[in-house]
């Protein structure tokens, strides 16, 4: 029996603990000192691992997301609109985990 994928909510969800401050991410793989103006950033939060796509240092879409159970959440640029997590937070939200990013 496979694992039931990760929604789209299940992972905003888990991006809006990290924008309130609930859970602490850190950077995982690569030089944790670099920071990343466009391409692939992981972080892991609490066993999660998320990898977010940055263009020009701003995020443009959450690439992918492991929960700890197994489950995947995997971005498809063919899908509609307000399917990728990051466009289901706020405003606030994502700038404040923009902002995070930026200081890991």
């Amino acid at each position: 029996m496979t694992a039931k994928p990760l929604t789209s909510r299940d992972t905003c969800q888990v991006l809006r603990d990290i924008a309130l401050g609930i859970r602490v991410m850190r950077r995982v793989g690569g030089d944790a000192q670099v920071d990343i103006d466009s391409g692939l950033m992981t972080v892991e939060v609490d066993g999660w691992l998320v990898t977010f796509y940055k263009e020009h240092n701003a995020l443009d879409h959450c690439d992918r997301c492991l929960s700890p159970e197994g489950r995947l959440y995997m971005f498809d640029a063919r899908q509609r609109y307000a399917t990728d997590p990051l466009e289901l937070l706020s405003t606030w939200e994502r700038g404040q985990l923009e902002t995070l990013l930026s200081l890991i």
